[in-house]
């Protein structure tokens, strides 16, 4: 958000471009919704109660937040967030393999979808 209020194009900060407030919007949901999932997740296991889908559904939300605002922090960087030396670049890099390593997010979405349909059983 930073960048965005400093980095002018066009005369003005790209902050005022309603995609760049969008993109920044999305970015803080996702971050904040994931954030909760965890923090239910952990409320769950410290009152030692089931929680695993509550855990598989905040590894997935975190994960793909994590890539997801780290996309977006290269898209609002522009030319510059694809420089290697640059946090966001390895943020990205960062962020990718949280989705692959210690449960896909697929396998989190049939944990998920398992303890769904459990309910219904």
């Amino acid at each position: 958000a930073k960048y965005a209020l400093e980095r002018k194009a066009f005369g003005k900060p790209i902050s005022t471009l309603q995609s760049i407030q969008n993109k920044i919007a999305d970015m803080v949901v996702a971050r904040d919704a994931a954030r909760l999932l965890t923090w239910r997740a952990a409320r769950l296991k410290d009152e030692k109660k089931k929680f695993t889908r509550e855990a598989a559904m905040a590894k997935l939300a975190a994960s793909e937040a994590a890539t997801f605002c780290s996309h977006g922090a290269i898209q609002i960087l522009g030319g510059m967030g694809y420089v290697s030396d640059m946090p966001a670049e390895r943020h990205y890099r960062d962020a990718r393999i949280t989705e692959i390593y210690e449960g896909t997010s697929e396998i989190q979405r049939l944990v998920i979808a398992g303890d769904v349909f459990k309910e219904y059983q």
